[in-house]
């Protein structure tokens, strides 16, 4: 994709005019003051029910974890209920896809009480060392649980930079191919360093209206690829396998092999993925699903 980028170089972050950047500030803000949403994690700054809600928004869309969140916290309501859970009890709360979350939040939780005693107050560099949370997730964590002024990117907010700073110019095209270090210092350069969680929260409400309003944004970032079909993926097959080990605890592999529909070397293949990641452990004709 960079190959079509487009040949306008955009702007170095000193070069834009105080008054850009306030414009760009104000119709931010007054898009959220109007339509901001109401969402059950932004009504708490408990550092557990942030880091749920950032591991849930891993890759999934918002109106999924909505229907999730709230039964996974009452299930699993702090780091010690989240480590000492059985992983198929996660997996049942969990519903998400993409289940390696399920373990790398288990051993996470573990890591949270053994070495801070539960509490996650500490540097971006110290959490991306956790499990299954890198830059962006743990900046994310730190931001919304103690309002800390950090600098990350998620798809709705690199779309707002995008759609503003990326955008038609003096005639020019429309630039492609934009990199998160392009955007990077931008963000650090508008952010609001006395309120970054309110000024993060309305970011991420631009840019879901950004999203219907103005499809295609996100193809324009160097970074974007088009997801392949969850139809008939190897996905669907490890999510239909862990959901019933989730409720039965073991199977005999003929019976995931008929409940998954698929050839016996693919299935094979799946399930020593599933072994290897520590979602089960298989004896001759048998899969276990593991404790965690």
């Amino acid at each position: 994709m960079g190959e079509n980028r487009s040949k306008a170089k955009p702007r170095e972050p000193g070069n834009y005019q105080k008054s850009s950047v306030d414009g760009f500030r104000t119709a931010v803000l007054k898009y959220y003051g109007e339509h901001g949403r109401d969402l059950p994690w932004r009504d708490t700054c408990d550092p557990y029910r942030i880091f749920v809600s950032e591991m849930m928004l891993q890759q999934t869309q918002v109106e999924r974890v909505l229907q999730k969140y709230a039964p996974f916290i009452s299930a699993l309501p702090d780091f010690k209920a989240l480590s000492e859970a059985p992983l198929g009890k996660i997996l049942s709360l969990w519903g998400l896809g993409y289940n390696r979350r399920c373990i790398a939040m288990k051993k996470s939780a573990s890591i949270i009480l053994e070495r801070w005693g539960g509490e996650i107050d500490r540097t971006v560099e110290e959490l991306v060392d956790l499990p299954g949370i890198g830059r962006a997730t743990a900046s994310a964590i730190l931001c919304f649980a103690f309002n800390r002024p950090t600098v990350f990117l998620e798809t709705n907010i690199r779309n707002v930079y995008i759609h503003f700073f990326f955008g038609k110019r003096e005639g020019e095209k429309v630039e492609t191919g934009v990199s998160d270090r392009e955007i990077l210092p931008l963000v650090e350069l508008t952010l609001d360093r006395k309120n970054p969680r309110q000024w993060y929260y309305a970011l991420m409400d631009y840019g879901a209206m950004l999203k219907k309003e103005c499809p295609g944004l996100n193809a324009r970032s160097i970074h974007y690829t088009k997801q392949a079909p969850f139809e008939g993926s190897n996905r669907q097959v490890r999510g239909m396998i862990l959901r019933a080990l989730a409720r039965h605890g073991a199977l005999p592999i003929d019976v995931l092999l008929d409940l998954a529909g698929i050839e016996a070397g693919r299935l094979s293949a799946v399930l020593s993925g599933l072994e290897k990641e520590g979602f089960i452990t298989r004896s001759s004709n048998t899969c276990t699903l593991s404790r965690g």
